[in-house]
């Protein structure tokens, strides 16, 4: 259903600016007022990645006056097939950085605010209350359910926005005008079950059409045009070209949030042991105790065996020294106990087992632990955690 203008217009939009938004300035449905509510607008948009950088583009070029960036990352060169905002000179640079640049150089009337740091509930709520829209383009469930509940208590609409593989989906929350995040999904899925981008692949195009669906939601939500995406969900599937909508509603019995909690404990993200939690999860190793182990195994005086359960190009771009190759699909065929059976003398030597970021891992050791190889552990944050921590002159993807 159509709502009100989320943004009141600005007095006056500057003489020098009326033939760059020409083509808005003719719409009859647009026009002069709806771009000097865009100039007065100020969007925050969580993440300089695949869906944040259709977004930035897009909303920068339409005239929004200011554009919040938040994200702690740097770029490299596997982010260069979608993240369509940096490029190979920003190799290494802060996402914020590279995408203000870009941004200053498509339209030096927008301004740009920059936060490099990670979202949490230290800083989500009162951030928010310094923008009129949110935008979430993040890709792990910790992180949305933080903007949905940030979003609540702040009372701000937000547009979210999803992608994996070929499939993306869409749709703005806004709590006190319709459903919420938690209402399409009140529970996160259970760990490792749903695959990152970076396990399971996204079509570089995606992030395209998802992107620029959110930013059209944005000018849509800001300027009061049009029907936005509130209560109903977008679902494309790129490879058949289709797009379905489907009607949301909020949950009455839903409880309201009133205050944040701990996400990565809620979504069973793996977090570093803290002095607190000198020991890690059950069945789970720290980087630091794997380098130990490794030069234990070294020295004669620890045997077990590691096993990466990444794809093959996986091990082209990074791995770790001494592991021996069997992709996740193999555990699930059957094949894996095989190999495990020669490599550990049929059962007499222990497993640890890792992935990217410990998802497939952990979907393989729970596998492992089924068939009664309870000696088997994995590595908590995957090779992307080594990396961080032992190597960090290796590449990442």
């Amino acid at each position: 259903m159509p709502i009100a203008p989320l943004v009141e217009p600005l007095e006056h939009l500057p003489a020098e600016q009326s033939l760059r938004y020409a083509r808005h300035l003719s719409l009859a449905e647009f026009g002069d007022e709806a771009q000097r509510r865009l100039a007065n607008a100020r969007v925050l948009v969580i993440g300089a990645g695949g869906l944040g950088a259709p977004t930035l583009l897009y909303l920068a070029a339409a005239g929004v006056g200011t554009l919040g960036i938040i994200d702690d990352d740097l770029v490299d060169e596997s982010n260069l097939q979608r993240q369509v905002i940096h490029g190979m000179s920003d190799l290494d640079r802060p996402k914020v950085e590279s995408a203000r640049d870009t941004i200053r150089d498509i339209n030096p009337y927008v301004s740009v605010e920059l936060h490099q740091h990670r979202l949490d509930n230290s800083n989500a709520v009162e951030l928010f209350g310094q923008y009129d829209l949110i935008l979430d383009g993040t890709d792990n469930f910790a992180t949305r359910y933080l903007v949905a509940d940030a979003c609540e208590i702040a009372d701000k609409p937000y547009v979210w926005g999803s992608i994996l593989r070929f499939n993306g989906q869409v749709s703005v929350f806004w709590a006190s005008h319709g459903p919420t995040y938690r209402d399409l999904f009140p529970e996160p899925p259970a760990p490792g079950s749903v695959p990152s981008c970076a396990e399971g692949g996204v079509l570089g195009v995606l992030p395209g059409s998802i992107g620029t669906m959110m930013a059209t939601e944005a000018i849509k939500l800001i300027t009061g045009m049009g029907e936005p995406l509130l209560g109903r969900l977008l679902v494309h599937d790129a490879l058949a070209m289709t797009y379905d909508v489907l009607d949301l509603a909020p949950d009455p019995h839903r409880v309201p949030v009133t205050a944040l909690t701990d996400y990565h404990v809620l979504c069973g993200v793996a977090t570093t042991p803290t002095d607190a939690q000198e020991e890690p999860m059950e069945s789970e190793i720290t980087p630091a105790q794997l380098k130990t182990w490794l030069d234990e195994r070294a020295e004669g005086k620890r045997h077990f065996v590691l096993v990466d359960v990444r794809e093959p190009f996986e091990r082209d771009i990074n791995q770790i020294e001494g592991a021996v190759s069997i992709p996740m699909d193999r555990f699930a065929s059957g094949e894996a106990m095989g190999e495990l059976d020669e490599l550990t003398d049929h059962g007499q030597v222990p497993i640890v087992l890792h992935c990217k970021v410990g998802g497939r891992s952990g979907r393989c050791l729970d596998f492992l632990h089924a068939q009664g190889r309870t000696d088997a552990v994995h590595l908590g944050g995957g090779i992307d955690a080594w990396v961080d921590e032992i190597e960090p002159h290796q590449s990442r993807y």
